[in-house]
């Protein structure tokens, strides 16, 4: 089942204001459980959260950026 174009527009917007955040938090806790890796490494890890957050959503992004294509087109 596809998502309309104004829903996962929501999503995006939740998503993004929500999720995002906490999975920030949520990552930044855990590597603070295993103690202070060095500066490369710390910075490899985030790098590597930072890509694999969205891969799961991609679905949902695709497109928001763009105009409504069920939007009726003006000057028709």
């Amino acid at each position: 089942m596809a998502l309309s174009y104004k829903a996962r527009r929501r999503w995006a917007l939740v998503i993004l204001v929500i999720g995002l955040p906490v999975y920030v938090v949520l990552a930044v806790t855990v590597m603070n459980l295993f103690g202070r890796p060095p500066i490369w490494l710390e910075l490899l890890v985030y790098a590597v959260l930072g890509v694999l957050w969205a891969l799961p959503f991609k679905f949902v992004f695709q497109g928001v950026g763009k105009a409504d294509p069920d939007a009726p087109v003006e000057g028709q």
